[in-house]
């Protein structure tokens, strides 16, 4: 009989000790309310409206939803009908997005935006003419945007045509090829992807040329009323770099 009553006791013990484990693991589980500072905090999420009046926080409100969109939390705001209806009488977006027309970067998805949040300009190359930049201005001056991102990307074919220099392009093509040339002469002494090095230089580039247009994008910046800056998505990875060389030495934000 006692050979019955030891492995008996023995289950007992075990299942006890089972269900006190199991009651610890279930009060240390962690419930968030979706739209709490906790669940904010937690999905990196930042005021539309903050966001749209000063450009530093747009771009952290960008960053945070680059970042969901990288570990897998994005929340896909504003992509409803409701808001739809809500932007039929115009439009606020808090960022511009200069970026390539490379159907792999859908900027909405990428940054974990909605509808009404970017205002997008997208070419090969994110090579910009008088149209792109009337559109730049376009947003700044009725739109009221203040921040303004070039972002390229990694493995950008636009430039590869530039660093393989092809001959007898066709068509307009050649123009896109030739924009982007000085970009990859720049740092064809660089080692590494011939390719990534001159997306980035690219980029820098561009930014410089932007904050450099007259009449209005220079003074804009200048005055602290806006910010442009560069950036690089990473094809592999879904991450957006920022440009270090583009953050520093930001002229001082205006109040309005």
């Amino acid at each position: 009989m006692k050979y019955l009553i030891l492995p008996l006791l023995c289950i007992l013990v075990s299942s006890s000790a089972f269900s006190q484990d199991k009651k610890k693991k279930s009060k240390t589980v962690k419930t968030e309310i979706v739209g709490s500072a906790e669940w904010k905090k937690d999905h990196y999420v930042i005021d539309r409206d903050s966001a749209y009046a000063d450009p530093r926080i747009a771009l952290k409100k960008l960053m945070g939803g680059n970042k969901r969109f990288v570990e897998g939390k994005s929340i896909k705001p504003r992509q409803n009908t409701d808001m739809i209806k809500k932007l039929e009488n115009g439009q606020e977006p808090f960022a511009t997005i200069v970026g390539c027309s490379d159907s792999r970067v859908p900027n909405e998805m990428i940054f974990d935006q909605g509808l009404g949040d970017l205002f997008i300009i997208r070419t090969a190359g994110q090579v910009s003419a008088a149209a792109s930049y009337g559109s730049m201005e376009f947003a700044v001056l009725k739109l009221k945007t203040k921040l303004t991102v070039v972002l390229g990307h990694t493995e950008c074919g636009a430039v590869a045509a530039a660093v393989e220099r092809p001959e007898n392009v066709p068509g307009h093509i050649v123009t896109l090829i030739n924009e982007i040339k000085p970009a990859v002469a720049k740092c064809a002494h660089l080692p590494g992807n011939s390719v990534n090095n001159a997306v980035r230089q690219n980029v820098l580039d561009q930014v410089a040329n932007l904050r450099d247009l007259e009449p209005i994008l220079h003074k804009k910046y200048v005055d602290g009323e806006i910010l442009i800056v560069g950036a690089v998505y990473d094809i592999h990875t879904g991450k957006v770099e920022f440009l270090q060389e583009t953050l520093l030495n930001l002229p001082q934000l205006k109040k309005s």
